[in-house]
């Protein structure tokens, strides 16, 4: 074990392991230039710089030509926000297109070398010059019959068409390359085409929001051939990216769920997925259609997520689909393939994920951007390589390189050994050291939560796991791996003994009356709730835990049941004992030790009445040997052990004539005494009638001595037996202490 033990006080039972290895524990740390794969595998990941930062927040849609400059299109919240930026590879900006409209939505450089920007909403298609004032519209959908509000998308065909894909309603148009009128190529019963891919071959691929579908359509130089195929409905409502791979395989990320299928509107579902909304009439001349827009869009402006993830899916060449990836809490906005390796751009954490073809299920998280949403990619030249990155909130350009990052440096989260430990070895996966993982380790330690806070420095970890210098013991550990061209991690382990610390007997109670048998289940109005007392307002207390749920007793006279809540920090077992004393003596004496619950009922009749106190030890013996064992303990409030009756005084009564026709009366005077507890009440019975309440003298019961004096009405005869002396009566008497131990006495009045 590295480092030397430390002297004074008993250590912890057996060395702990904290162990990081999973992809969900990676992802806690932070990561630079690191990549993380889905089993939890770090390797070093693509160089990413920013190359263009705007005064926005919005960036919808970039592109590249063959020079190697970008296109950045770009949104606001306000009229105007239209604004389309080329950098130059230095970084250095101009603008090259300002629009009334709210964004620019798409961006493509077109197969013949011009670029294009479609914007929304209620937005053109322009032909983007050299400056602002350059710009030419292509397209305005408010010249066609729809008139749709949206434009999502623009691709162009090898014979030079464009093709549009507009959103409420959902169609797409084809503007001849030779300015001819621009017709519709397909619509759909969806809301929106949301995305298109256009392939070499002239194969049109669109993705729709509303049913999730994917339609493939062949496109000729002289136009569109046959009718759209829908080759996919997806899970997902909304389709948000479309790609290739160089076999001819295309991939597409679907985002939200899909509202239930309107079969009473005649609407199509199946196949194609939901329809629109019911057409509900406006007046009685017509009717209103109600456009929502995309989910993605909604959670890229709003900040916020869609709560059902998103999928990415492969239509393989033969058109059989097949599901790659789930993300629970990503929202895929872009594909995009760049050596090989298909990318996908999410939000809201601004995360790159490589996404595995060959493995369902398996991914990488390549990068993290300092932005909540990777909003488009845009493929460099081959000359110059990598990938543009578009993102919102805030609105940047990263350009991510097809090389690995030269410093991948990778810090774990902060670890709390709750409590001071000494630090030992580290154990690395593949081993670490230049000769073998191409990795280096390095680790820290502390006694406050931020490593900023008077820390150690960071120390080198060799190839055995030794640290190069005596790590530090203290509460707080960290690790840091710096990897080399191809290095990896795959978990990373730590060694550490925590400081023994004494166990806690956070709270006491005591309830007398009450026992708890193991197997006893008496019926509900016999039974005691055995609580911990509430905190008061604004006073801290102990943390319950599962222990500290109501106990259910037994009412039991003779019983009295002792609960305690208490914990270890170091997570060992424990063992109680249980001693008593009465108020007002020195020794403690013995209830019952090495007991393994949390509670302890005896019988009151081990011990005299009278006022007594109880101490809960707590011990973690089970653990540690008796000379390195350590306890606690805590004494409980007062409580009285009362068994006794009241003894009872003379009971003298008097026979008092009514009346004529008034019943007769009996006077009587009598008084009770405790020994330990105050007299709770009286009643009294007159010939084995009803009993009665009784006051005592001054009417407040509260002494242990009361006196009563009371007069009582003899009942009416009734009955058939004959009677030999209708003057004879039975007075009864009975007293209870605060205990509900009883006496009772009688006397005949003549």
């Amino acid at each position: 074990m590295a480092g030397a033990a430390g002297h004074g006080g008993a250590w912890a039972q057996g060395t702990k392991l904290w162990t990081v290895s999973r992809y969900d524990e990676m992802e806690r740390g932070t990561a630079e230039g690191v990549a993380i794969r889905s089993d939890g595998r770090l390797e070093a990941g693509p160089a990413t710089s920013l190359l263009y930062e705007t005064v926005g927040n919005y960036v919808w849609s970039v592109a590249a030509d063959a020079a190697g400059n970008a296109y950045v299109g770009m949104g606001g919240t306000a009229s105007g926000g239209a604004v389309v930026m080329r950098v130059a590879p230095d970084g250095k900006a101009a603008k090259v297109f300002e629009g009334k409209e709210l964004g620019v939505q798409a961006v493509r450089v077109g197969s013949d070398g011009r670029v294009y920007a479609a914007t929304s909403p209620d937005g053109k298609v322009y032909r983007l010059g050299a400056t602002a004032a350059d710009a030419a519209v292509v397209f305005d959908p408010a010249l066609t019959e729809e008139k749709p509000k949206y434009l999502w998308d623009v691709v162009q065909a090898p014979g030079k068409d464009l093709y549009v894909a507009a959103g409420a309603p959902a169609v797409v148009y084809r503007v001849p390359a030779g300015g001819g009128k621009t017709e519709v190529a397909f619509r759909t019963v969806d809301q929106h085409i949301r995305c298109l891919l256009m392939v070499p071959d002239g194969t049109l691929w669109a993705g729709t929001d509303g049913g999730g579908v994917i339609y493939k359509l062949k496109t000729t130089a002289t136009g569109s051939t046959g009718k759209p195929f829908a080759a996919y409905a997806a899970p997902k409502r909304e389709i948000t990216a479309l790609a290739m791979d160089a076999a001819g395989n295309v991939y597409a990320a679907g985002v939200g769920a899909k509202p239930a299928a309107n079969a009473a509107a005649g609407q199509p579902g199946g196949m194609l997925g939901p329809g629109l909304p019911p057409l509900p009439v406006s007046g009685a001349v017509g009717v209103t259609i109600t456009f929502s827009q995309p989910g993605s869009a909604t959670a890229a402006t709003a900040n916020t997520l869609v709560p059902e993830g998103s999928e990415i899916y492969r239509i393989a060449v033969d058109g059989s689909p097949q599901r790659l990836l789930a993300l629970k809490d990503d929202v895929v906005y872009a594909l995009a393939f760049d050596q090989g390796n298909l990318l996908a751009a999410t939000g809201n954490r601004g995360r790159l994920y490589r996404v595995d073809t060959g493995m369902a299920g398996r991914f990488t998280d390549v990068a993290h951007l300092e932005a909540a949403q990777g909003m488009a990619f845009a493929a460099l030249p081959s000359a110059v390589g990598g990938l543009l990155v578009a993102t919102s909130n805030s609105g940047k350009v990263f350009r991510l390189e097809d090389k690995p990052a030269a410093n991948a440096t990778y810090t774990s989260e902060v670890f709390d050994a709750q409590g001071f430990a000494q630090w030992g070895r580290v154990e690395a996966m593949p081993q670490s050291g230049p000769a073998a993982g191409g990795f280096d380790l390095l680790e820290r330690s502390g006694n406050v939560e931020s490593p900023l806070l008077g820390w150690s420095e960071w120390a080198p970890v060799s190839k055995a796991g030794e640290a190069a210098a005596v790590l530090a013991g203290g509460r707080f550990a960290q690790w840091k791996a710096v990897l080399r061209a191809g290095g990896a991690v795959e978990s990373v382990a730590l060694n550490y003994l925590q400081k023994n610390l004494a166990p806690v007997v956070d709270e006491v109670v005591v309830q007398p009356g009450a026992r708890v048998t193991a197997n006893a289940m008496p019926p509900q109005n016999a039974t005691v709730q055995v609580n911990f007392p509430a905190p008061a307002s604004g006073v801290p207390s102990f943390v319950p835990d599962a222990n500290a749920q109501p106990l259910t007793a037994q009412k039991d006279k003779t019983g009295v049941t002792v609960r305690w809540a208490a914990h270890d920090d170091n997570g060992d077992d424990l063992i109680f004992s249980v001693w008593y004393r009465g108020v007002g003596e020195r020794n403690w004496r013995l209830l019952k030790e090495k007991i393994a619950e949390k509670f302890l009922s005896f019988d009151s009749a081990l011990l005299p009445d009278g006022r007594y106190e109880v101490r809960v030890v707590a011990s973690d013996s089970p653990v540690h040997t008796d000379a390195e064992a350590l306890t606690g303990e805590r004494v409980s409030g007062e409580f009285v052990v009362d068994t006794t009756p009241p003894v009872p005084g003379v009971l003298a009564a008097t026979l008092l004539a009514g009346a004529a026709g008034s019943p007769a009366k009996i006077h009587a005077t009598f008084s009770a005494k405790d020994a330990t507890s105050p007299i709770a009440h009286a009643e009294y019975s007159v010939d084995a009638g009803p009993w009665q309440y009784l006051e005592p003298v001054g009417r407040v019961s509260d002494s242990l001595e009361e006196r009563y004096d009371f007069t009582a009405t003899v009942p009416a005869a009734s009955g058939t037996a004959p009677v030999a002396d209708a003057r004879e009566h039975v007075l009864a008497v009975r007293v209870y202490d605060r205990y509900e131990n009883v006496v009772a006495v009688k006397t005949v009045v003549r």
